[in-house]
């Protein structure tokens, strides 16, 4: 699955217009915890806009609840441009479908203005795990029907566990968490079996060593990791 990021702002009342802006801090919202792929990201974004612009962008780090306690703060935040929020594609195009009732509206609260890149996932494993390849995770995970834990910290990786889970006709017990970082320090620690984890996280964990890497959620194989096949060369879908 691709995950589409956007930069998110509460709609900005005429008279921000008419003046300069910044002309003091602006709050950057991070729907996820540090050390998250959006984490990292909004630092960068921040600091390049601080740069051009010369006033501070302080990242705020809001995680928990799929990013929809971050994304009900922003909606309440004064519509006067000085609450951005960086996120994901999870609190305002996933969260629509995975919760009854969110405190937020997801078109009507917020204006898009830019799109700042996608990023696939990869299902990690411990290095000790038995099964060394996707086929071999696959039969593994079937001849153990509920007895692997799967931890998710984001729609992407929610929805990556369900479609694996049909689409291999597996039984997993599906763990959330406030974000992907704690889904990665569990699987190492052994309290969960497998994650998935966005791209850059996941790479410099591979390279590490502390974790391993099964496949992506790519329709086909990333340009980033050309060795990891894709969910889809051993499950079409």
């Amino acid at each position: 699955m691709k995950l589409v990021s956007l930069l998110c702002a509460l709609l900005w009342s005429s008279f921000v217009h008419a003046q300069a802006y910044p002309s003091r801090p602006v709050k950057l919202i991070v729907p996820f915890p540090a050390g998250s792929a959006t984490d990292q990201v909004a630092r960068v974004v921040g600091f390049e806009l601080q740069q051009a612009l010369g006033q501070a962008f302080v990242v705020e780090n809001k995680a928990g609840a799929q990013g929809a306690i971050a994304a009900a703060e922003v909606a309440k935040a004064a519509p006067d441009g000085y609450t951005l929020m960086l996120t994901t594609n999870t609190p305002h195009a996933a969260n629509p479908s995975l919760f009854k009732k969110l405190n937020y509206d997801p078109v009507k609260d917020f204006t898009p203005i830019t799109r700042y890149g996608t990023t696939s996932f990869m299902l990690m494993v411990r290095p000790d795990f038995p099964a060394k390849d996707l086929k071999g995770f696959i039969a593994h995970a079937r001849s153990q029907p509920g007895k692997l834990s799967a931890g998710y910290g984001s729609a992407g990786s929610q929805v990556s566990i369900a479609m694996l889970k049909q689409l291999g006709k597996l039984d997993i017990v599906e763990v959330p968490y406030k974000g992907i970082p704690q889904t990665i320090t569990d699987t190492m620690g052994g309290s969960l079996q497998l994650t998935f984890v966005d791209m850059a996280n996941a790479l410099a964990q591979a390279k590490g060593g502390k974790l391993r890497g099964i496949a992506v959620t790519n329709a086909k194989r990333s340009a980033l990791a050309p060795d990891m096949p894709a969910i889809a060369e051993e499950l079409p879908g």
